[in-house]
């Protein structure tokens, strides 16, 4: 991985920028755009329930996405096999990302060419994004229609080799159709259900009763259950991402060539 992270840097490096093309064939209105990756995790303590073991998280999967699987793995089990349970949802379904540091330099470098008008900018930037590799998917989002789940996988940039580093699923079984006591029977079997099927494919929690953890370490892989929802979640691949990200980005900054 060291390797191909170098040879990544290095062409990254040796890249000039190309001028910008205001009538570039590329239409970034095609899918929705963010600047950086997904962070609104938290990550607390975890530890091992007494007598349990560690358990192999990698080897989880949610509707057959596992942990460090590639986008195109990702997308050929869901784009482009038919009969599939789940497909794309209708609006921004797969979301394309420039980590921030890199989303700096760009600016930069396009401001350097003369590049201040809005609008202008922000295509010279994705453009250049797109053409070195660093415009990645960050997102893809998929919906069952006739039972309300949902699957929102996010993934790594392509200094990772864009792959899964998060799967999070949600259905309806907490929610409440009404007051009366037959609506709260009817969600409490719902939830002892799906908690049951959970528990069928995955085991028991190995650390407290709603988590299944690796190591100890909350940044190695785990996944937590809620009432209708699991996340699988590899954090410590996350943070290695942006880590990588940020220092080749500060490596490859296009400053003026000084002289003194």
């Amino acid at each position: 991985m060291r390797k191909k992270m170098w040879i990544f840097v290095a062409m990254l490096s040796m890249a000039t920028a190309p001028a910008f093309c205001a009538d570039d064939d590329f239409d970034f209105d095609n899918f929705a755009i963010t600047e950086s990756g997904n962070s609104d995790l938290t990550m607390s303590d975890v530890s091992l329930n007494s007598g349990a073991n560690p358990i192999t998280v990698n080897n989880f999967d949610i509707a057959g996405i596992m942990l460090g699987m590639s986008y195109d793995d990702v997308e050929t089990l869901f784009l482009k096999t038919k009969g599939g349970l789940y497909s794309l949802r209708e609006k921004d379904a797969i979301v394309y990302s420039i980590q921030k540091e890199w989303k700096y330099n760009l600016d930069y470098e396009c401001r350097q060419q003369g590049i201040v008008i809005p609008a202008e900018l922000k295509q010279c930037i994705y453009t250049l994004a797109r053409d070195r590799g660093l415009l990645y998917a960050a997102e893809m989002h998929l919906v069952r229609e006739n039972t309300g789940e949902t699957i929102d996988v996010f993934f790594t940039s392509n200094a990772d080799d864009n792959v899964v580093w998060r799967v999070l699923y949600n259905n309806d079984v907490n929610e409440i159709e009404g007051a009366h006591e037959k609506f709260s029977d009817q969600r409490e079997k719902k939830i002892l259900a799906f908690w049951q099927g959970v528990l069928d494919k995955y085991g028991a929690p190995n650390s407290g009763t709603d988590k299944w953890i690796s190591t100890t370490n909350s940044y190695d892989p785990m996944m937590t259950a809620y009432y209708g929802a699991l996340d699988l979640v590899d954090m410590g691949r996350y943070t290695s991402d942006i880590a990588r990200n940020v220092q080749a980005a500060r490596e490859n900054f296009q400053a003026k060539p000084y002289a003194f």
